[in-house]
């Protein structure tokens, strides 16, 4: 009765171990930080980004003085000429705020710039990744960087179309 309990344990085993997944876990940002064009790269972007924000401060800066002038001034002004220093101020007021969702904006330049230099870099990164997941056989690969984050899985394992089917959707 021992011998059999035994050797059903180890069938068992041997037949779970067979079914597991393979997994590893791998830190992006880390492997990122170790690649000297990242690091350029990432120098470049903060340069453009340095030099878009001070581009918006001299502009700022030119719109408080502005103000400061305009309220200074107020009182001696026509109320013709009060309406037009305003509607100066409120054009400039909107050329800035352009200006900054030009530059730092969604999909503005900044974003634009990280695409470029950034994006390739990271899909090498991918790349490498994928043929790991394929040469060691994992299944998947989690990236531990910004909380747990499935990095690699494998196709075969995605079950989307088998809940697609069971809600009734084709």
């Amino acid at each position: 009765m021992k011998k059999l309990f035994f050797t059903l344990s180890t069938c068992f085993i041997l037949v779970a171990s067979g079914f597991s997944q393979r997994y590893a876990v791998i830190d992006s940002k880390y492997i990122l930080g170790k690649l000297p064009d990242y690091k350029e790269a990432q120098q470049k972007l903060d340069q453009f980004s340095q030099m878009w924000q001070q581009e918006i401060d001299q502009k700022s800066a030119d719109l408080d003085r502005m103000y400061k002038e305009y309220d200074a001034e107020q009182v001696m002004l026509s109320d013709e000429l009060k309406k037009k220093r305003e509607d100066e101020l409120y054009n400039k007021e909107k050329e800035l705020r352009d200006l900054q969702r030009k530059r730092f904006g969604f999909e503005g330049d900044l974003f634009k710039k990280r695409q470029e230099l950034i994006k390739p870099i990271q899909d090498r990164v991918y790349n490498a990744i994928q043929k790991l997941a394929v040469a060691k056989l994992y299944d998947f690969i989690l990236d531990k960087s910004e909380g747990i984050t499935v990095i690699f899985a494998d196709p075969k394992l995605d079950k989307s179309d088998d809940v697609l089917k069971e809600l009734g959707v084709k």
